[in-house]
């Protein structure tokens, strides 16, 4: 999930209520498939485990990507297929990450290289300088003081610190209560952070001119956990100069030692690996066709992005969200179901670098929110589905505003009948791909799910990996996930929706 903060406002939805007819008998019996029957644990494993870290147009998306399409055909889903969204650039695989640190003793380092960092060229032997800023002048001045050093970014971080938080909790009925937006970003703090990544990449050119061997930045963790991302995507961004992220434990020791005035010397052998023959990316898509003549042109849709970082498996962020999808329509298979509408499985890519895929995808299907010349396929759709926070269990769910889906949802959770999921929230949740529709006018909704440890643990980092899923949630998610859908589908209107929005830049535009 993309995300850089949140805001919280309470605000509740009104008190009327909207009577629908529900199929209450239909509730029951996706609630046992989902608890008697899941394949949660296989679908999670395959994702994560066999297809391996997910980076946007890598061998593991595509393995991911193929399994995927294969499995849903398997199920009995129509038009499952790969769909290229345009031209992203190259695939690139880690294939070795050595780093330890030689003198004044051995001890091998926590490190992972920044997604499209290029490798050392072979193993080398270097000592370490510190650097407490990445001021483009300052590097200069160093000149050639730099040549043949691993530079270690240290800023002014200095203590670890205790944690004397829980890493991981469940949202108290109180908390839910209070919840109300959590906004998007402020165009102003993309436009900075832009700059910062235009500054950042201009002080590495810079190191890598004055020689430097390599550079290693805080992983910004701790008791092992590093944070692992990186945007130089683009065919031709790549610079030579190889960058790294260690511990935090790491980096303070070597800080430590440096300063105090003993010589630091690494060994490095990274290993990457650019794909250059197909520099397009995808997203998968698959269906299941709708019956009533009237309906089934209609969609409803579901998803999750497929794309992850690197550094683990990308479990929480976003395995978990694709695989409740896929369960969810498994569910919905087994039990026969012959929706009204048609049921549309869309698993993105390039979340991580901006919504770009499912920006690509609305933009092709749906529209334009630069001048909201809207495409006919546009007023077919009747909801979007997202999940992306997590694997913690499905709490509510978040309204973008369209007061009016809140009161048919109150009644669907009062169906479902579990007083632990009932929170409506008239606002936003952070940056993910119900956005990108949210733009064009569609409905799309994201739901509010159980923290657990993915704000404090997981997100971005090489833990985020299978053993911290909680299959018990998630099997709760696509129970709530496939009840959400199939109420949709079958409904007699379409769900309403929002006035249309502006004209205007679309938020990510300084980062595609």
């Amino acid at each position: 999930m993309i995300k850089f903060y949140i805001t919280l406002l309470g605000i509740l939805i009104g008190e009327a209520s909207v009577s629908q007819s529900l199929d209450t008998a239909m509730i029951r019996r996706i609630k046992e498939e989902a608890t008697a029957h899941s394949q949660l644990t296989l679908i999670a494993h395959q994702l994560t485990d066999v297809s391996g870290p997910r980076l946007t147009n890598s061998t593991g998306y595509r393995k991911a990507s193929q399994w995927v399409v294969e499995k849903v055909k398997s199920w009995g889903l129509t038009r499952a297929h790969t769909e290229p969204w345009g031209e992203f650039g190259p695939g690139w695989t880690l294939e070795r990450c050595y780093a330890a640190m030689r003198i004044p003793y051995y001890a091998p380092l926590i490190a992972h290289p920044v997604a499209w960092s290029m490798g050392t060229q072979g193993e080398i032997k270097a000592p370490v300088v510190v650097i407490s800023s990445l001021d483009l002048e300052s590097i200069k001045q160093a000149g050639s003081t730099l040549k043949g050093k691993i530079v270690l970014f240290a800023d002014s971080y200095s203590d670890l610190g205790m944690p004397f938080k829980p890493t991981a909790e469940r949202m108290e009925d109180s908390a839910l209560r209070k919840l109300g937006d959590t906004y998007m970003e402020d165009p102003k703090d993309l436009d900075l952070m832009a700059v910062y990544f235009a500054q950042r990449r201009k002080a590495l050119e810079q190191l890598q001119a004055n020689g430097a061997l390599a550079i290693l930045f805080n992983g910004h963790g701790r008791d092992g956990t590093i944070y692992v991302d990186g945007y130089d995507y683009k065919k031709g961004m790549q610079l030579r100069i190889p960058q790294l992220v260690v511990s935090a434990e790491d980096l303070l020791r070597m800080k430590r030692l440096v300063e105090g005035g003993t010589k630091v010397e690494l060994e490095l052998d990274i290993r990457t690996k650019l794909n250059l023959d197909d520099i397009r990316a995808s997203n998968v898509v698959a269906e299941i066709e709708g019956t009533d003549p009237s309906l089934k042109s209609q969609l409803v849709m579901l998803g999750g992005h497929l794309d992850s970082w690197h550094s683990g498996t990308g479990a929480t962020d976003n395995a978990a969200g694709c695989t409740v999808a896929l369960e969810a329509l498994r569910i919905l298979r087994s039990l026969g179901v012959k929706p009204r509408r048609t049921i549309r499985l869309v698993l993105w890519g390039g979340e991580e670098q901006g919504l770009i895929g499912s920006y690509y995808y609305s933009k092709m299907h749906f529209g334009d929110p630069a001048t909201m010349k809207l495409l006919p396929e546009q007023e077919k759709v009747s909801a979007y589905y997202n999940l992306d926070n997590g694997s913690g269990r499905i709490r509510g769910i978040f309204l973008q505003n369209n007061d009016a889906a809140g009161l048919i949802f109150r009644d669907w959770f009062t169906a479902i009948g579990d007083p632990s999921v009932q929170s409506i929230t008239r606002g936003n949740t952070g940056e993910t791909d119900h956005f990108t529709l949210d733009a064009v006018g569609i409905p799309g909704f994201q739901f509010i799910q159980d923290p657990l440890e993915y704000e404090t643990r997981t997100h971005h980092s090489n833990m985020d990996v299978y053993d911290h899923l909680l299959i018990s949630d998630l099997q709760q998610a696509a129970f709530i996930m496939a009840v959400f859908v199939y109420n949709t589908a079958m409904r007699d209107e379409m769900m309403p929706r929002k006035p249309l929005p502006a004209p205007g830049k679309w938020l990510f535009s300084d980062i595609l």
